[in-house]
């Protein structure tokens, strides 16, 4: 919590606002840089998620908790005649920090059950004064993303910005030696941006919810992709069968800003990688 006798000074509250606007997009650029796509891999037995995981995640700016992030799975939906998990991830700044800069944001992605990639998404972003609205279907079948901007190409099998982070959860990642480097597809803003993600090892971590074995991931971001960062960004994943997101931490001008998990529900299974 921010301590409420904490005089803010003028040009940290603009840099923690900018930096949190910019982590707002991290976290979800996060769910896609993150992922190593395997596409020939088979998910239908996935064990990683199912319906009722909720994740909820505290975004710090230092020594300030700027705000909140939740992952969470709520139901089953059909999209195009295609069972899929109904996936929402939002980010919202705290009542303290909406002083400064309110953060309102939203992502759905629906995911076919077998498959794991998406037949549906959805963007809506309020932040400060900006505010976006963007869906748009994915005709898997007919290899057509249908949007707000228009239809367009899709190469088979193409992945949302949160439904490439949730296939990811389903890699096995026991053979990857540290420095190993995959390559990416995704569908954004009309397309398909390549990126690599470099595999760096294990590390044993502790937050709110835990002292976690995690695996350590860090994207390659290029110019041109979804997201540029002016720094490294690390994201550790569970070490184990459910690969739940444990930490997401990047360096900026002034400090760094992490996302750490706070409280896990309704999990798929037991976290074999929570020492403590």
């Amino acid at each position: 919590m921010i301590n409420s006798n904490f005089n803010f000074l003028p040009l940290l509250c603009k840099n923690a606002a900018i930096h949190f606007l910019r982590l707002a997009c991290i976290c979800v650029s996060l769910l896609l840089l993150l992922s190593t796509i395997l596409f020939a891999q088979k998910t239908e037995n996935q064990k990683a998620f199912g319906v009722g995981e909720r994740l909820v995640f505290d975004v710090n700016y230092g020594f300030i908790t700027a705000g909140e992030a939740v992952m969470s799975i709520p139901q089953l939906d059909t999209v195009l005649e295609t069972t899929t998990y109904k996936v929402q991830f939002t980010v919202r700044s705290t009542p303290t920090f909406d002083l400064f800069f309110e953060v309102r944001d939203r992502y759905e992605t629906y995911l076919d059950t077998a498959t794991i990639v998406p037949w549906r998404f959805e963007q809506h972003i309020k932040e400060g004064k900006y505010k976006r609205d963007y869906s748009a279907i994915f005709d898997q079948k007919n290899h057509m993303a249908r949007t707000d901007e228009g239809d367009f190409q899709i190469p088979a099998l193409v992945h949302d910005i949160m439904s490439a982070f949730y296939y990811a959860r389903t890699i096995d990642y026991t053979g990857f030696r540290p420095g190993q480097r995959v390559n990416l597809q995704n569908f954004f803003k009309g397309k398909v941006n390549p990126l690599d993600v470099k595999f760096l090892g294990r590390q044993k971590i502790s937050v709110d919810a835990g002292t976690f074995n995690c695996i350590i991931v860090e994207p390659m971001v290029k110019e041109g992709g979804l997201f540029k960062s002016d720094g490294r960004i690390l994201i550790w994943l569970s070490d184990d069968e459910r690969k739940i997101p444990v930490k997401v931490s990047t360096k900026v001008l002034i400090g760094s800003i992490d996302a750490e998990l706070r409280e896990y529900s309704g999990i798929a299974g037991e976290l074999k990688s929570k020492v403590q």
